[in-house]
């Protein structure tokens, strides 16, 4: 009898880095990892790529990182980014997310945490640092002028749970099994209130609730 054997879908992975040594080095580093597959490494081939379901961005690219961020949103919207720049550079961090950006890994992370983050992401949740995460916060908190639209907006139970987990970091499935929900629920759930309060990512509805008092931020 044959047994069919289930492998993991492959996360198809661009990669836009001006370095050359270090696109060498992100090649090797994914080729460990059995889900994730490089497959380009260039805006225009990222434009005519259909298949791409992740995109790194080095912070190398200089000037040009948020220009970068910008041409890529614009010619996918909903393609999920990681920005991979340095330690400690908490500004970047902060810009890049406000940009659009869905994640930011610093460079000298291990390479488990890369794999990590491009999973996470992949899935449809955010990976920064907590305390970029908490400059949102205080800044939300101390200049409320910034917020945006819809801060009386009104969110029911049951979106209210699902911020909750949002905020905690879980993903699409993660949040969707407790609740018995599948992650297709989960997505539209969350679109809705991005729409209710007038944000544009995960991360500004995460730091509306938390700004708004509407979930509590995990403690760590």
């Amino acid at each position: 009898m044959n047994i069919a054997v289930h492998s993991k879908p492959k996360i198809h992975i661009a990669l836009v880095e001006s370095d050359p040594l270090r696109l060498v080095g992100f090649r090797a580093l994914l080729e460990s990892e059995s889900d994730l597959e490089m497959i380009s490494a260039s805006l225009p081939e990222i434009a005519v790529q259909t298949k791409v379901d992740v995109v790194l961005i080095g912070d190398r690219v200089g000037q040009n990182l948020f220009d970068t961020i910008s041409n890529v949103k614009t010619m996918h919207p909903n393609l999920p980014i990681i920005v991979i720049g340095p330690n400690r550079d908490d500004e970047t961090s902060l810009n890049a997310i406000v940009a659009g950006a869905k994640g930011y890994v610093f460079d000298g992370a291990p390479p488990r945490e890369f794999a990590q983050a491009i999973r996470v992401v992949s899935q449809g949740s955010v990976w920064a640092p907590w305390r970029v995460l908490s400059m949102f916060v205080e800044l939300a908190i101390t200049q409320p002028k910034r917020m945006r639209p819809g801060v009386n907006a009104v969110i029911t139970d049951r979106e209210k749970q699902v911020l909750q987990m949002l905020v905690s970091g879980l993903t699409n499935k993660e949040i969707g099994a407790p609740l018995g929900i599948v992650e297709r629920t989960v997505k539209a759930h969350i679109a809705k209130l991005m729409r209710k309060i007038g944000v544009h990512n995960r991360i500004e509805l995460s730091v509306h609730a938390v700004a708004r008092s509407l979930v509590t931020l995990p403690a760590n």
